[in-house]
């Protein structure tokens, strides 16, 4: 039993089964025992790996594509280059060596990355050594003075999730519970919920539902800035326009695992509900939802990967070809994985969502140098 477990199995002794909401916050926040708050996770020694670490392209393309969005909104002379839950940095370094060739862009940009990990902030502030960077613990603490360009890959699949099984016309809420002192999955009794209603007309007797409370007040942070100030949010995760089914999973050493089993010790993610974060900012203007890889390939991946490969060979040169598919093709993360952009009333998309924005606004040069990210 991890320390964590220990403290969780006392606590739901003494008050009684707790949300998974809950028990995800546990896991991953606990300032001495949680996930996010005593290792670095990402790559080959930790238990999963991100787009931005497995190619470089990711990071350019979008970097670029917030460029074009920033050039086709005037340009402004000062805004937030935000990203929440970035990792290691990685993201927001290959977005900042991309943009290098567009004309006042990093004059005008002031990073601002939403971290709450110490460990994390120590790697991404070694990563990103020597650029404008500044450190948030929330969304909410951006700033609100300037336009938003924004992006957020895999950052609110982490965050917690509740889950409701259909029972008649209530619901049944998933909860963490105890059975012989050891921690197990129970439902609670069934009863109607207001905000489920509508998911009445489209699920049937055991079907699960699952909710996101905490990204409401996230998107509402994003949207009234963004609304007031122009800017951007590019937001890419797994999952789909409208939450289907159990997808609260762990990732423990790149494999699945028993999400119950290693509490403190593995990640705990659930697929994003697209629609719901959509409703959550309806002052914005948004994109339709496009899978990762008709992105990347509408944004110049192919070209991009062809330039790259061109001094590359061996083993290298394959890398690199696996990258380029495990990115884009629909067996890996190129179907699972969403997109969609959100913008102010009466301003363009970024490039490549739907509807696109007009070519009569060239798009930044590709980035140099050419050699590929060491």
């Amino acid at each position: 039993m991890t320390p964590l477990a220990d403290l969780i199995t006392r606590r739901i002794a003494k008050t009684g089964p707790m949300t998974l909401a809950d028990y995800m916050t546990d896991c991953l926040l606990h300032p001495a025992h949680g996930y996010y708050a005593t290792r670095d996770p990402l790559g080959r020694k930790g238990d999963f790996t991100t787009a931005p670490e497995i190619s470089q392209m990711f990071g350019e393309l979008l970097g670029l594509c917030l460029a074009q969005s920033w050039l086709d909104q005037g340009a402004p002379d000062a805004f937030t280059l935000a990203e929440p839950g970035p990792g290691r940095g990685t993201l927001m370094a290959d977005i900042w060596r991309a943009t290098a060739g567009v004309p006042g862009f990093h004059a005008a940009a002031q990073i601002h990355l939403v971290e709450a990990s110490p460990v994390l902030r120590e790697v991404q502030g070694e990563t990103l050594r020597g650029l404008p960077v500044t450190w948030a613990d929330t969304v909410e603490a951006l700033p609100e003075d300037r336009p938003l360009f924004l992006i957020a890959n895999e950052f609110f699949d982490a965050l917690p999730i509740r889950q409701f099984q259909r029972d008649g016309n209530g619901w049944r809420e998933v909860v963490v519970s105890l059975s012989d002192g050891a921690l197990t999955l129970a439902l609670t009794e069934p009863t109607p919920l207001a905000d489920l209603q509508h998911r009445l007309a489209d699920t049937e007797d055991g079907y699960i539902v699952e909710t996101r409370a905490a990204a409401t007040p996230l998107m509402q942070a994003i949207s009234r800035r963004i609304a007031r100030q122009g800017g951007a949010a590019v937001i890419i995760d797994y999952g789909d326009w409208r939450s289907h089914g159990d997808t609260f999973q762990a990732l423990e050493d790149h494999a699945f695992a028993d999400p119950l089993a290693n509490p403190g010790n593995a990640d705990l993610t659930a697929h994003v509900d697209f629609e719901a974060l959509r409703h959550a900012a309806p002052d914005l203007t948004a994109s339709a939802l496009m899978p990762q890889g008709a992105l990347l390939a509408a944004l110049g991946i192919e070209a991009r990967a062809a330039r790259l490969a061109e001094r590359l060979t061996g083993a290298a040169l394959e890398n690199h070809v696996k990258a380029f598919e495990r990115l884009t093709q629909p067996q890996e993360m190129g179907t699972l994985f969403k997109a969609l952009a959100l913008v102010a009333p009466g301003s363009p998309l970024p490039p490549g969502f739907a509807p696109h924005v007009s070519p009569a606004t060239p798009a930044p040069d590709a980035p140099t140098p050419d050699e590929p990210r060491s």
